[in-house]
Order: structure tokens, then C-alpha cells, then sequence
């Protein structure tokens, strides 16, 4: 299992062949999003709905071995493309290290300049679920 950060070097160098050409970039980020693991229909209710997202973005976590697995969707192509980068630099990782973490991906990616002010929103409560998660399975653990 890769590191956040080697994951999210990955993303910096995959995104750095696009050579900041922004049609190619939102076709990119829709292709990743279709290559997310179908979330099973069950899950997408509306307590599994992420909070501050101007689309619908269902997600769910669960804990095996003090590793955290997401599973996640969107009803729009590139939302589901952006929270299908998060679910690859958060999947399989600890607690720890996805509360400690320093997401710098976005900014060398130059992501401002292609989601916008309301995605950019949308994207931070992504985070900031996933992250709640992670603060949950810890406490859960230290509690038991």
C-alpha cells in the first residue's frame, strides 16, 4: 500500500501530461470518475449523502485491519471524478494518516482553475467527510 503522499505525486504526474490543457483535463477527471467501483444502490441514502456538495455525493467508509475503505458516487460526471481521487489517496490508509495529512495534490494540480468556486465548496466537505470518518474509527478504536 502506497503512502498518501507517493499516491498524491502519482495524481501531480499523471495531470502534468495533460500540460494544463483544461478540455483534457475535465474529460481526465470524468474517465477517473468512471473508473470508481460501483457503490452498491442500497447505500446511497440520504444519511450517506455528504453535506455542502452542490451535487449529490453518497459516501461510506468502513474499517478492516485499522485500515479505512470508501466507497462512494456522484450523480454528476466530474463530482464523481474528483471524490474518485480522494477515495484513491484515502482508500486503505489509517486513521492517523488521513487526519494528519497534507493535501497539497489540488494545488500543484492547478485544480482552482477547472471546478470552480461551488465545486471547490463541495470538494472541501468531501475532505472533510472523509477525514470525520477517520476521526470516528479512531475514537471508536481508543474507546474499545
Amino acid at each position: 500500500m502506497n503512502t498518501i503522499n507517493i499516491i498524491q505525486d502519482e495524481i501531480i504526474n499523471e495531470f502534468s501530461l495533460l500540460d494544463g490543457d483544461m478540455e483534457m483535463t475535465v474529460f481526465y477527471i470524468m474517465e477517473l470518475g468512471q473508473k470508481l467501483p460501483v457503490m452498491n444502490e442500497n447505500l446511497k441514502t440520504e444519511e450517506n449523502i455528504v453535506k455542502g456538495c452542490q451535487s449529490k455525493v453518497w459516501m461510506t467508509a468502513r474499517i478492516e485491519n485499522d485500515k479505512i475503505y470508501f466507497e462512494a458516487d456522484s450523480n454528476t460526471a466530474i463530482t464523481k471524478g474528483l471524490v474518485s481521487l480522494l477515495v484513491r489517496i484515502f482508500n486503505g490508509q489509517r486513521p492517523d494518516s488521513i487526519l494528519n495529512t497534507d493535501l497539497y495534490f489540488m494545488h500543484k494540480i492547478g485544480m482552482e482553475r477547472f471546478i470552480g468556486t461551488q465545486r471547490s465548496n463541495g470538494f472541501a466537505s468531501m475532505i472533510k467527510q472523509m477525514k470525520f470518518y477517520a476521526l470516528a474509527f479512531k475514537t471508536q478504536k481508543e474507546i474499545s
